[in-house]
Parts: structure tokens; C-alpha cells; sequence
């Protein structure tokens, strides 16, 4: 069986209005469970802190050749179709740019990509907890092919236990010890099959498992992403010691999100680049060219992985 791809959108990756061709789908290997999610959880329900279960073993990472260096940052050059003026603290005089992609992008032309500035990128991979991005691997292997530094992330559905999502998560991402930290996507979606909104504390409790169960996996400490309507209802203040990634479309994320210090800056939605058809989110990295490669030591290196 193939795990039908997700219906669900992010404020991050809208659905585009033409269909998009989705290959590799018919190539994915890992069953799925039932697309029925669950239309509650009960409030006092208790999440399993068991170790993961020896049957969700991740892929193993290719071992092809990198086609291109992995050491260079590529000058941004970018165009937006709906350009911002963000003022002396605009996104273009940060040094390191990237972007975030998924099913919507259709194939892309990495290398080209890379030209144009995307020196990292983040793929969608999962969502729920039987909700596999048909193109995930197709995006990870060639990402990695072209020297993009890359990490996956998953968007989170309140409708489901927060240790089924961690596992299937772990299940279908591989374990790599040059990946960039593990992101969860958390948000109010609008359009979402689920209608649930827990409580504040609901909201904390799931993540923090979530985010235990992928740190004790990959050895790093996931990268929370976050919009500002879901910041204000419950993130301002919590999480201290984690790193953020911000969505900031109209204004420096120290104006919408005061006192959070941040990894990662989503300036835009309608990025335009060579290499993709269409729309693709752009990001900056908080800080220079020396502050970049210290970051990738730091996730590389201070963490070691349990298993």
C-alpha cells in the first residue's frame, strides 16, 4: 500500500491553484495506516515515553556522490513576486539564504536552485501520523546531490498523539549525521481537517513529547517553526532553550515576535528562483557567513545521538 499524500496546507506552503505533477509517488515503500484521523484526543490521555519501537527503523541515507561542494555560500539572488520593503533590516543583508519546499514544487532543478542562493532547505516530509510527502525522498536525495545543506520537517496535527507523529516521523526520515536539526511545524491551519484547538497546556505537553522522542533519535535538538497568530496564543515565553524559525512576511521578526531570539527567518512566500516552477518560500539565516559554518558545527558536533 502507498500512503495517500496529505490534503493539509501551511501558511508556509500553500496549495497552488494547478495541479502539480507528483513524482516518485508510485515509489514510496511504507505502508500506511488509516486516513481517518481520530476526531478528539482525550484531555487526560497520557503520551508513551517507551524507547521506539525496533520495526520504525529510518532509511538508511544514500551513499551516492555529492555532485557539488558543500562548502561555498551561494550570493542570494532571488526575485519576489510580491515584494516587501523591511527597511534597514531587511533579509537581503543577511549572508546565508535558503528555502522550503514540498508536493507543491513540483520537480526541481537543484543545481540551478543552488545558483540562485538557496544554500540550505528545508522539505516537507510528514504530517500526522500516516501522512508521507510524495516527493520527500526524490527532494532529500537530490538536495543533498547539489550541496544544499538539508533538513526535514514535519506539520503537526492536533487531532493525533504527538508519540505516533514522533514515530512516524522517524520512520520515514533518515538518520544523518549532516542533516540540519529536525523541525516541527506547529500552527493554527485554517483549512485542516481538524478542527481541535487544545488547550495552551495541551499544545506544550505534545510538542515537548514530540520534540524529546526526535531529539533523543537524531541526536538534535528539533527547530520549532511557527507563524505569529499560533506565537501569540502559545509560544511567547515558553521554550527558552529551543531554537525558533520564524514566519515574517511584513516586518523583521523582532517586531512581530519581541524577546524571541531566532535560527531561521521565512521572509517571504512568493520567492521566484531558477530551478522551480512557480512560488517557494524564502529564508535567511540569523547571522554571517563565519556565524553559519559555527551553527553547523555546533549541530554536528555538541550533540551525540543515542542510538
Amino acid at each position: 500500500m502507498v500512503p495517500r499524500p496529505s490534503l493539509e496546507t501551511t501558511s508556509s506552503i500553500p496549495r497552488p491553484a494547478a495541479a502539480v505533477k507528483e513524482a516518485d509517488a508510485g515509489r514510496q515503500t511504507i505502508a500506511s495506516a488509516s486516513d481517518d484521523f481520530p476526531a478528539s484526543e482525550p484531555a487526560a490521555l497520557v503520551e508513551p515515553e517507551s524507547p521506539v519501537p525496533a520495526s520504525l527503523v529510518a532509511i538508511t541515507p544514500s551513499a551516492r556522490p555529492r555532485s557539488v561542494r558543500h562548502g561555498v555560500v551561494h550570493e542570494r539572488r532571488f526575485r519576489d513576486a510580491k515584494p516587501i520593503n523591511f527597511g534597514k533590516r531587511s533579509p537581503k543583508h543577511l549572508a546565508v539564504h535558503g528555502v522550503d519546499v514540498s508536493r507543491w514544487q513540483g520537480d526541481i532543478d537543484w543545481v540551478k536552485l543552488r545558483s540562485q542562493g538557496a544554500n540550505f532547505v528545508y522539505i516537507k516530509a510528514t504530517d500526522g501520523g500516516d501522512h508521507l510527502d510524495p516527493m520527500f525522498r526524490k527532494n532529500w536525495r537530490n538536495a543533498d546531490e547539489a550541496g544544499l545543506r538539508r533538513g526535514a520537517y514535519h506539520f503537526f496535527y492536533w487531532c493525533r498523539l504527538a508519540s505516533e507523529q514522533a514515530d512516524w516521523f522517524i520512520r520515514n526520515v533518515p538518520k544523518d549525521k549532516d542533516a540540519l536539526p529536525p523541525v516541527i511545524d506547529v500552527e493554527w491551519n485554517h483549512e485542516s481537517s481538524c478542527k481541535r484547538r487544545p488547550s495552551h497546556k495541551n499544545v506544550l505537553d505534545k510538542m515537548q513529547v514530540f520534540m524529546d522522542r526526535l531529539e533523543r533519535h537524531y541526536g538534535k535538538r528539533p527547530i520549532i517553526y511557527t507563524s505569529p497568530d499560533f506565537y501569540a496564543d502559545n509560544l511567547r515565553g515558553a521554550f527558552q532553550d529551543y531554537p525558533f524559525w520564524l514566519r515574517s512576511v511584513a516586518a523583521h521578526p523582532g517586531k512581530v515576535y519581541p524577546g524571541r531570539d531566532w535560527v531561521f527567518w521565512q521572509y517571504s512566500g512568493s520567492g521566484l528562483s531558477h530551478g522551480v516552477n512557480g512560488r517557494v518560500d524564502l529564508n535567511a539565516f540569523n547571522g554571517d557567513e563565519n556565524d553559519w559554518w559555527a551553527w553547523l558545527a555546533r549541530q554536528n558536533g555538541s550533540r551525540m545521538a543515542s542510538n
